[in-house]
């Protein structure tokens, strides 16, 4: 069986690169001058450390999205992590310092009040970014709500309601903004042509490494 290569991305580089993502997907990086047959056989002859590169990945996502909720144990939030540390005497359910405190009493609901916590977050930091870029371009939009969207990010409806995954804000800043980005300009802009692209990168011009880290990172923005 051959290994499945994702993407091909050809360049004027000389040499080719084999990139396995974040979510275990493998992009091929070429010259022009490399055709599909040649760059399949160098997969082919590079499989043994492709399939061990797609294992250790899947079991590192696995591990990072099937939480156990313990002592030290590793939170996102803004693209960082952060320990767990099990409160014994905390009347809060969970609260954040530098380090997440869950209170012990809170541990046969954790996963519910950690989604509770992202998605209150997730509403402060996103209604903030809204407003600050929707003044700097003078959209006007209706609501913000926050959804339990898995992958689609964020969405805007014709009545001018912003949705946006409470996942958003496990995501380093920089990325939560070109989502919030991309739904404002939908505003105006309903589909994805070139003059949509145009106003996003005049809001953003290096939207595209945002929006990449997210295609490779989005699998980890899950509890």
């Amino acid at each position: 069986m051959d290994v499945q290569i994702e993407k091909i991305i050809r360049t004027k580089r000389k040499t080719i690169a084999l990139q396995v993502t974040d979510d275990a997907k493998l992009i091929v990086r070429a010259p022009f001058s490399l055709d599909d047959e040649r760059i399949k056989e160098i997969v082919s002859k590079n499989r043994r450390w492709i399939e061990e590169k797609k294992k250790a990945i899947e079991a590192r996502n696995y591990k990072l999205s099937h939480k156990e909720f313990v002592n030290g144990e590793g939170f996102l939030y803004l693209g960082r992590y952060y320990k767990l540390n099990i409160a014994e005497d905390q009347r809060e359910a969970l609260k954040f310092e530098g380090a997440f405190y869950l209170s012990r009493h809170a541990l046969p609901r954790a996963k519910e009040t950690f989604i509770q916590w992202y998605k209150d977050k997730a509403y402060e930091k996103i209604s903030e970014r809204v407003r600050l870029y929707a003044e700097k371009r003078g959209y006007k939009y209706n609501k913000i709500g926050i959804t339990d969207a898995r992958k689609r990010w964020g969405s805007c409806s014709f009545r001018g309601n912003l949705n946006f995954s409470w996942r958003l804000v496990m995501a380093p800043m920089p990325v939560l903004d070109y989502v919030v980005i991309h739904e404002l300009v939908h505003l105006e802009e309903r589909n994805h042509a070139k003059s949509f692209w145009d106003k996003v990168k005049m809001l953003m011009p290096d939207f595209e490494s945002r929006r990449d880290w997210l295609k490779e990172n989005g699998c980890l923005l899950t509890l």
